[in-house]
């Protein structure tokens, strides 16, 4: 039994929590779903960025052995010395419902010509290319993997905050409601049951005073 006085003003101070709390929970409703749609929606980007990486490297390694079968390890080691490409990586936010996820921004500057093209090839140019290329998906891959692991996070925190209004906060305040409602109306009949007998009395006794 709820432990709450059976008075009106509880009646409607309950009421208007029981609203309160349905409205919360079609809300969190509504963003539970948008969080599990935009999750889904970066899981998949995160297995397509992560297959271009695994591309990008092995066509860089592949150029790379090429170049060295070609030229010879101490040339391409020389030739990897003259290489000078500046990276930038800046990183900002962006919110769903709230959650802040990252948005990373990976940039470069060529200071070229790195080394003259002779005594050089193409397997060079190639793996400088895709090397840069994969440092650019892993920049977005990085920031994927953090954003799924951040809004899993929120999803489960919501989930379990629409289950416990389902199972236990409306139900308690629907079981207060019902209970006070049916106080009031049990204490109405009891007083009119009481005003019933109180007249007949009064009219009784009405009536032995007429005959007297």
């Amino acid at each position: 039994m709820p432990n709450v006085a059976p008075t009106k003003t509880n009646l409607l101070q309950i009421r208007q929590e029981l609203e309160f709390a349905r409205l919360g929970h079609d809300l969190l409703g509504q963003k539970r779903d948008i969080l599990v749609v935009e999750l889904l929606t970066l899981v998949e980007q995160a297995v397509d960025v992560q297959q271009e990486v695994e591309q990008s490297l092995a066509k860089a390694f592949d150029a790379l052995r090429e170049s060295v079968l070609r030229l010879g390890k101490l040339r391409v080691t020389h030739l990897s010395n003259g290489v000078n490409v500046s990276s930038r990586i800046e990183l900002s936010q962006r919110r769903v419902m709230g959650v802040a996820l990252p948005v990373v921004e990976t940039s470069f500057e060529d200071h070229t010509p790195y080394f003259s093209p002779v005594g050089s090839n193409y397997w060079n140019d190639s793996a400088i290319e895709a090397f840069r290329q994969a440092l650019q998906q892993v920049g977005r891959l990085a920031e994927l993997k953090v954003s799924i692991m951040r809004l899993a996070g929120e999803v489960r925190k919501t989930v379990r905050k629409v289950n416990a209004l389902e199972r236990i906060g409306i139900p308690a305040l629907e079981g207060s409601v019902e209970f006070i409602q049916n106080r009031l109306e049990e204490n109405e009949r009891e007083a009119y049951i009481l005003m019933k007998m109180v007249k007949s009395r009064l009219l009784a006794a009405q009536g032995g005073e007429g005959h007297g």
